[in-house]
């Protein structure tokens, strides 16, 4: 197998979503379960769009793991990294939509949120070898919450620097996940100042820098190169190698969001991947960089599910084209 160019590090778990879209959660009827987790969705969406990826991850030691392990082996994704647990469960997440198809996370049902696999990753387990070849370590940070799996980010985090491997956080940011807001914001921006590029939405920026302004953002981290803020169906706004710009979301008919923010994340990734970062100063080559990106996440919200509605790369240069 070639040497990941990326390496995906967080949760990957199942999204229950409503098959009642508009109902709350006590009025469903029935779900449907859907591969996900945002480290993981990205891991995939990358590797359908050609650059050879890796996912680090702990996965229960039960029937939906094995789904998801086997899940990573048919879309081709290197699972080196992935760790099993044999008495902690693979994490199910409850999701809601409205009427529109926007979705909202709902809880964990009976299981404690503390309780799940992810939350069990070890850091002396990490792969080390992984880093040695791979440009980007991609991290959510719904991890941090837990201080296992929280080590074992920041023992990539560490890997990375050492090895050269560039840092791209996507905030995801998910109050569900966290037992104290306070603490989560502290740990979190302790972990922005580590990367190198910066995905949020503009309510994440909002609650973590009082501003959904790029370049804001930019201007209070230490070595940020770019910062993407994105704003659902009202498009995305950047600071990117200088340029600063705001593109409108590509108008699709939209089944279901979840996932189109990592696919968001996957399309920007293979275009940094495929370009000197020299260029990023050239307006026109920032502009096509998160052009390119929108179309990917555009395209994931035309099926329900995150992994399997993801575009192939020729899928995404025949939607740009048309």
């Amino acid at each position: 197998m070639t040497s990941p160019q990326v390496i995906c590090a967080g949760e990957m778990l199942f999204d229950r979503l409503s098959n009642q879209p508009g109902k709350p959660l006590e009025q469903v009827e029935s779900w449907t379960d859907y591969p996900g987790g945002a480290p993981a969705n990205t891991a995939c969406a990358l590797v359908k769009l050609g650059i050879p990826t890796a996912f680090i991850g702990c996965i229960g030691q039960d029937q939906p793991g094995d789904i998801l392990v086997e899940l990573l082996k048919d879309v081709g994704v290197d699972g080196t990294g992935v760790q099993r647990h044999g008495t902690a469960p693979t994490r199910i997440v409850y999701v809601v939509r409205d009427a529109s198809g926007d979705r909202s996370f709902a809880g964990f049902g009976d299981i404690d949120t503390t309780e799940f696999a992810d939350t069990r990753l070890q850091a002396d387990h990490l792969p080390t070898e992984l880093f040695k070849e791979a440009k980007f370590l991609v991290l959510g940070t719904l991890e941090l919450a837990y201080p296992e799996s929280k080590a074992a980010i920041n023992q990539a985090v560490k890997l990375a620097q050492q090895h050269q491997v560039s840092i791209f956080i996507d905030v995801n940011w998910r109050p569900v996940f966290w037992n104290d807001a306070n603490t989560a914001i502290e740990i979190i921006q302790d972990m922005i100042q580590q990367a190198d590029f910066l995905k949020l939405t503009d309510e994440e920026g909002e609650f973590l820098f009082g501003t959904a302004d790029p370049k804001a953002i930019a201007q209070r981290l230490d070595k940020v190169k770019g910062v993407l803020v994105t704003a659902g169906e009202r498009g995305c706004a950047y600071y990117l190698g200088g340029n600063e710009g705001k593109l409108p979301a590509f108008y699709v008919a939209v089944q279901d969001t979840t996932g189109a923010g990592d696919g968001f994340t996957g399309g920007i990734i293979y275009q940094l991947c495929h370009r000197d970062w020299s260029s990023l100063s050239d307006p026109t080559v920032a502009k096509d960089i998160v052009t390119y990106a929108s179309a990917v996440g555009a395209l994931t919200t035309l099926k329900p599910g995150a992994i399997a509605a993801q575009p192939t790369l020729a899928e995404v240069e025949a939607f740009l084209s048309s």
